[in-house]
């Protein structure tokens, strides 16, 4: 795997992965893209979120949505690296069993989502769930 990221101007950037997608990075607050930490953060929440998906639809789970809300503390000083990491996944679907979704959840965040799996060396990840009936 490799990209590239390219300065633009201040503190945007382009970054462009090897498959082809680009993405704007910004490092001022705000600014016209995610900053770096931010990416980190939805590349987690990103990660999971579709192994919880694909999970839940192999297992035939009738889901309809999968959302998670990621919140971080970080350290006070530079570098403000994330000290803790939350992420609480909300899945609705329809008779959706809530031992498949904890299931999904457990499997994704302890074996197969890379981005966790190899943050969880320096930060502390934990995780919950929510069941919404569509």
């Amino acid at each position: 795997m490799k990209a590239e990221v390219t300065w633009v101007d201040g503190m945007k950037f382009v970054g462009q992965s090897d498959s082809g997608h680009k993405i704007v990075l910004d490092g001022a607050n705000p600014g016209e893209g995610p900053s770096p930490m931010e990416m980190v953060l939805m590349a987690i929440g990103g990660c999971s979120s579709i192994d919880v998906v694909s999970i839940l639809e192999k297992g035939r789970q009738a889901v309809t949505g999968c959302r998670v809300e990621l919140t971080t503390e970080r350290a006070e000083t530079a570098p403000r690296v994330f000290k803790k990491i939350h992420l609480e996944f909300i899945v609705t679907g329809d008779n959706l069993a809530e031992k498949q979704v904890a299931r999904a959840v457990d499997l994704s965040m302890e074996k197969y989502c890379s981005v966790s799996l190899m943050l969880e060396k320096a930060v502390e990840i934990s995780h919950g769930y929510r069941v919404i009936a569509a």
